[in-house]
């Protein structure tokens, strides 16, 4: 029976990725930047640690969907307060906070607990080409999938 070998904490080393989301469907970068985060592209892979690597996403705003997501799909977000339901398109969403949608949909591919939540905070999403993080050298990655919209 095989077992799950636990690195130790110290031995992990983590990365930086840069991906460019232009021209990029929503959910297969989401699920390949998920993966990435969580470590799942790595040998030293444990389904209970952190072993995963930080990723800078870019271009955001420039995104796209298929079908028609743009009119039909909902983003909703709850203030806490009676009758504090906010309800906002696709489209809509894209134009005031394109960061949001990536992020949204990438921690829908993250699992739901504390683990998830941590692997959350290695995500940095920017609109335009941007970014703050030219100090850690992210390197490029490229994904399996291909831009398949017109």
């Amino acid at each position: 029976m095989n077992k799950t070998i636990t690195p130790p904490i110290g031995s992990i080393d983590r990365q930086w990725y840069l991906v460019d989301a232009e021209n990029q469907t929503l959910g297969r970068l989401a699920s390949e930047v998920a993966s990435v985060l969580r470590g799942k592209n790595k040998p030293s892979f444990t389904p209970h640690l952190d072993t995963g690597d930080f990723v800078v996403v870019v271009n955001a705003e420039k995104i796209k969907i298929t079908g028609r997501k743009g009119d039909q799909k909902l983003y909703r977000r709850h203030s806490g307060r009676p009758g504090g339901m906010k309800v906002e398109t696709f489209n809509s969403l894209q134009e005031r906070i394109p960061e949001r949608i990536v992020e949204t949909a990438i921690k829908g591919m993250l699992p739901h607990n504390s683990l998830g939540r941590q692997l959350f905070r290695k995500l940095k999403v920017y609109r335009g080409s941007d970014h703050p993080h030219a100090a850690q050298n992210p390197k490029p990655l490229t994904l399996n999938s291909t831009a398949l919209i017109k």
